[in-house]
């Protein structure tokens, strides 16, 4: 479904060079970054303001925007739908092993073979 709606954008993301890749990833950073500040808006996080309200809908909703642009960018590295739940299988794995030893120091190799 994303794959249409970028082509309807006119954005092919199985047609990028290495510079399109570069410019594309960037803009699904900047969209999520400002998705994020939605989603925080939506929550009352203004402790010196007693009006705010907690928009659970809204922050729903901005859930749902932030996975749009990532599967985007998934689709820019060429990561299908199986790819991804495969990474995310396998990096779920090291997230627990690094908890299982207390994560007291950086292993840079231990999500090399996702």
């Amino acid at each position: 479904m994303q794959k249409a709606l970028n082509a309807r954008i006119g954005v092919f993301t199985d047609q990028m060079d290495e510079a399109e890749k570069t410019k594309w990833i960037l803009n699904y950073c900047r969209a999520m970054s400002q998705e994020m500040a939605e989603l925080t808006d939506s929550v009352p996080w203004k402790w010196w303001a007693k009006y705010q309200k907690f928009d659970e809908q809204n922050a729903r909703v901005e859930v749902v925007d932030l996975l749009h642009f990532l599967i985007s960018m998934a689709q820019v590295l060429g990561m299908s739908a199986d790819d991804v739940f495969a990474a995310y299988v396998k990096k779920n794995e090291v997230n627990f092993k690094r908890q299982e030893t207390g994560y007291v120091a950086k292993d840079h190799d231990d999500s090399k073979h996702i």
